[in-house]
């Protein structure tokens, strides 16, 4: 016979193992050190040692063993140095996206910002009546029999396309997305890691779109006095380094790659802390980090029109509170004709999700 067992609660027995409780932490630590690690694995030590993580029975050696053996952890003969292998980049990127799932409240719905639609291609369960042009293969048969019966009776059974009900479904467009990171200097600055909740956005939607959406794509872009794309891979060992903030060379180079998509539906999200403070004007670069400066600002909102009249929308995220480099944003955000989120490091996932999300969904009637 078939039941539940009841025991009694116990906060500290998640059912892991030593070394997937381990794991979880050294992953997460590993997004701290920009995929170094021999000093995540230092920090792992030094949290044991505080925390009392391990036991006697299984230490952070057989801990460190058991990544190689799993091929997590790569150790080189020569110099006995350790670096994390492709697996572990797969392991990072998962675990990112759970994290953000996890904490993603019921995304709300709305309008999708779509330029070419099609026939839906996923049922959902609402119902409506047959209008002239559905699709066979929509109608919900067992509703549409219940109302001949109901209608027209047993003994003259007939249906009528006024008895006829339709699934309504789902339109799942293929998008081409473009994620801008800043990697500029301020990204670190005044004591606030911003570049971390940054790189954990781009993993989990590097994930997401891989193993949910492999008909999208994703193109990861990061910029400072420059802008360069990087790979997947690439994520984990992401870096800020002593740049200004080029935004123009990111929103260029976003374009670009866009171009050579093929996908009807197209956006850029970028994420930053600030405004546009570089130029590269022929082989030099033109720089002020006082205030706004009316050239750099003209050529980036240059820019975001040109983007608009190609029906490129921008989604800003910006993961500052100066009410100055707000202002910026809104007017920004006017010319592009997209969209800005002022989101805290806490919430920038469940931002960028959510959009995401509700942008490649749209209910056809």
């Amino acid at each position: 016979m078939l039941g539940y067992h009841f025991s009694k609660f116990d906060p500290n027995d998640d059912n892991k193992t030593p070394f997937e409780k381990l794991f979880d932490l050294f992953t997460e630590l590993l997004q701290y050190t920009s995929g170094d690690a021999a000093e995540a694995l230092h920090w792992l030590t030094q949290l044991d040692k505080q925390y009392k993580l391990t036991t006697k029975d299984y230490g952070i050696g057989d801990f460190i063993e058991d990544l190689k053996a799993n091929g997590y952890l790569r150790e080189n003969e020569n110099d006995g140095s350790y670096k994390i292998t492709s697996k572990t980049e797969q392991a990072i990127r998962k675990r990112s996206l759970d994290e953000i799932f996890g904490k993603m409240k019921k995304a709300k719905s709305g309008n999708h910002r779509t330029f070419k639609s099609g026939q839906g291609d996923e049922p959902n369960p609402e119902i409506r009546p047959y209008v002239f042009g559905d699709s066979p293969e929509a109608i919900d048969y067992t509703g549409s029999l219940k109302n001949a019966f109901i209608n027209h009776g047993i003994d003259s059974l007939s249906m009528r396309e006024s008895d006829l009900e339709i699934h309504e479904t789902d339109f799942k467009s293929q998008t081409s997305t473009v994620l801008m990171i800043d990697i500029s200097h301020s990204m670190i600055l005044y004591g606030e890691d911003r570049i971390t909740p940054a790189k954990k956005v781009a993993m989990a939607l590097s994930e997401l779109i891989t193993t949910r959406y492999p008909k999208d794509t994703l193109d990861i872009v990061v910029f400072g006095n420059d802008a360069w794309q990087i790979q997947m891979k690439d994520l984990p060992y992401l870096e800020v380094g002593p740049y200004h903030t080029n935004t123009v060379a990111g929103l260029e180079l976003a374009m670009e790659l866009l171009r050579r998509r093929k996908n009807p539906n197209k956006q850029i999200f970028m994420i930053t802390d600030g405004k546009p403070t570089c130029l590269k004007i022929g082989h030099k670069y033109y720089k002020n980090s006082f205030g706004i400066d009316s050239k750099i600002l003209n050529r980036t909102l240059t820019l975001a029109g040109q983007l608009r009249k190609i029906k490129i929308p921008v989604i800003t995220f910006m993961i500052a509170d100066d009410p100055y480099l707000q202002s910026f944003v809104r007017n920004f955000t006017e010319v592009n004709g997209g969209k800005a989120f002022y989101s805290s490091l806490d919430g920038l996932g469940n931002y960028i999700f959510e959009d995401y999300e509700k942008n490649k969904r749209k209910t056809v009637r």
